[in-house]
């Protein structure tokens, strides 16, 4: 999913220029002329555009979003108007981003804008979070939606810091597996490349083949990290293209191992934001596009948009699940239960943390697989190197004696 910049304007002919997420420009604007706007342009906005480079840092740290709310719903609840909240937590802001957003947000509110229009005018905060503000101004009941949301935030930051902490080892012994090849490629092959040279013995093959490779790799790393540098680049653009993420999505998803467990990571996230738009008085179409639109993965947005399209129809929300063939099939038939008992919004929380419980447990398993298997990957191709360089030394020592 990438970032896009839209202009366009509504049925009063007020401009809005903000910054939206979404696999491509097309996908985007279909969104805006649904909700009734005039789209003047989407272009993408990422790391090149239009030869210019452009800094990505407008996003809003979800740690400092969460300490934000809460002291906006502790001054709500005191029964500061929403003005004077504002300019009295814009003076305590520190971080001067977030200062500069809260004086725009301020200066719209001010002029008669509204507040979910006035922060989804910043292009920084979630699509969620906008509606979620929305939703309570229409009911009346900002306090209550505030609070849900502030409880969905912490809930979503606790299971990403705990999935970030599963991956922190593995993570770096593949750093530190790299960097240990780079570093016997293109150093210490080299120099076993003179020492051989001033000896004019006759090698081993393993032995030429590895002295061939290190010193090309010495001679042609800086090209090579060019390289690497640009084919990133070109990948990351490509992503951010419809075929690029149907491609991306469906390699993640069929994956062995870490293909259920992304699967079910997005069912959480999509069943969390959905009971989080609900319980705030959201209509359940309206919601479904929002919670589809925060999704990730490309066959989860398309499969809820073209789920929301058939609840538009009539249809049950399990039923219409169900039919994209895409979410699990318990997930599918607990949602079943609480349309058919009037308690959708709980039993998708339940959803939620059965499946968050599920990705630590299934995720804890996977590393413990994949742990090992790095270190022997690493063991074979350490021990080749090493092998390959001394088995010279040793055959001219046993020559000498």
């Amino acid at each position: 999913m990438g970032e896009f910049l839209v202009k366009a304007a509504d049925e009063r002919g007020h401009l809005l220029q903000q910054v939206e997420n979404g696999y491509s420009a097309a996908e985007i604007r279909e969104r805006f002329v649904q909700q009734g706007y005039l789209v003047y342009w989407v272009k993408p906005r990422g790391l090149f555009y239009g030869g210019q480079f452009q800094l990505r840092g407008r996003a809003v740290k979800q740690s400092s979003f969460v300490i934000f709310n809460q002291q906006f719903l502790t001054l709500i609840k005191a029964g500061l108007p929403i003005l004077a909240s504002l300019d009295l937590l814009l003076k305590r802001q520190k971080d001067p981003k977030m200062r500069s957003m809260l004086e725009n947000i301020r200066d719209r509110v001010k002029s008669g804008e509204s507040l979910s229009d006035a922060f989804a005018a910043q292009g920084a905060f979630p699509k969620i979070y906008t509606t979620t503000l929305m939703a309570g101004e229409k009911s009346g009941n900002m306090e209550e939606v505030l609070a849900r949301y502030i409880s969905f935030q912490r809930l979503a930051l606790t299971f990403k810091k705990k999935l970030a902490v599963s991956l922190v080892y593995p993570a770096l012994l593949v750093t530190v597996v790299i960097l240990m090849l780079v570093f016997l490629v293109t150093y210490v092959v080299p120099q076993f490349a003179k020492l051989f040279e001033s000896l004019d013995a006759k090698l081993p093959t393993i032995t030429v083949f590895m002295l061939f490779l290190g010193t090309n790799a010495q001679k042609y790393a800086p090209f090579a990290l060019v390289v690497l540098v640009l084919a990133v680049i070109a990948f990351w653009r490509w992503r951010a293209t419809d075929k690029g993420a149907e491609h991306v999505d469906r390699l993640l998803l069929r994956m062995p191992l870490l293909g259920n467990i992304w699967l079910k990571y997005q069912v959480a996230n999509f069943s969390r934001m959905l009971s989080t738009l609900l319980s705030g008085g959201l209509p359940l179409v309206p919601s479904l596009e929002t919670a589809g639109a925060s999704m990730s993965s490309r066959r989860i947005l398309n499969g809820i948009a073209e789920a929301a399209t058939r609840v538009r129809e009539g249809r049950s929300l399990a039923k219409s699940l169900e039919e994209q063939n895409m979410f699990p099939e318990l997930s599918v038939e607990m949602i079943e239960v609480g349309e058919s008992t009037g308690a959708l919004p709980a039993m998708l929380n339940s959803v939620a943390e059965f499946y968050e419980e599920d990705v630590q447990t299934a995720l804890g398993a996977a590393m413990a697989l994949i742990e090992p298997l790095i270190l022997i990957i690493m063991a074979l191709f350490v021990g080749g190197v090493l092998i390959s360089l001394y088995l010279p030394i040793f055959t001219l020592g046993s020559g000498i004696h």
